[in-house]
């Protein structure tokens, strides 16, 4: 399954430059708000404008971000923007390799304590804010009998779900939309 939105990593030095929770957050902001200056990133993120800089130029030489200069209005202004909605990897890549395989591991790691500290930050959030969103918020588990080829199957028919709503025309009925976290993963284990 190829989009050519999502890039496949096949380099384990654009694996490091994803490993770091600050790069890692500021491709999340780029994802969610769009271009964006070094100020609004430093801004959204917390963090000081050097630093998110420095960060910034790390993935843009891992090809990850680059500058958009059609949207500075002088030539101090720098915008940047996403080179792709997201990124994809499998470890099996980078099996030949024992440190590039470590590099595939950390990255893997840090993603899934991304989409951990996302849901324990929702269920951290006060009742009011909760009460907001109603009976939207949702989880759900299950235990599955699957061969390798019904998990790949599975696995491409949740991300197509992911992108049908992610790609969407969003409607302009002036209804208030926030940006909302969805994950999934579909691993073999034991109970």
């Amino acid at each position: 399954m190829s989009n050519p939105e999502v890039r496949q990593v096949t380099d384990s030095r654009v694996l490091a430059a994803l490993s770091h929770p600050l790069r890692r957050r500021l491709m999340d902001v780029l994802k969610v708000h769009g271009p964006s200056t070094v100020g609004l990133l430093a801004e959204r993120t917390g963090q000081a404008p050097a630093n998110v800089s420095h960060h910034l130029k790390v993935l843009a030489a891992a090809e990850l971000v680059a500058e958009a200069p059609e949207l500075a209005r002088d030539r101090r202004e720098r915008w940047w923007q996403l080179v792709h909605r997201g990124v994809r990897w499998s470890n099996a890549d980078f099996d030949a390799d024992p440190a590039a395989r470590a590099v595939a591991d950390a990255a893997a790691s840090l993603n899934l304590d991304r989409h951990v500290s996302l849901a324990r930050a929702w269920h951290a959030a006060d009742d009011e804010t909760h009460a907001a969103w109603g009976e939207g918020p949702f989880s759900t588990d299950r235990w599955l009998h699957l061969t390798p080829e019904e998990l790949a199957q599975l696995g491409r028919e949740v991300i197509d779900l992911f992108a049908r709503w992610g790609d969407r025309e969003v409607p302009d009925d002036g209804q208030r939309r926030e940006p909302v976290f969805l994950f999934a993963y579909g691993i073999p284990a034991q109970p």
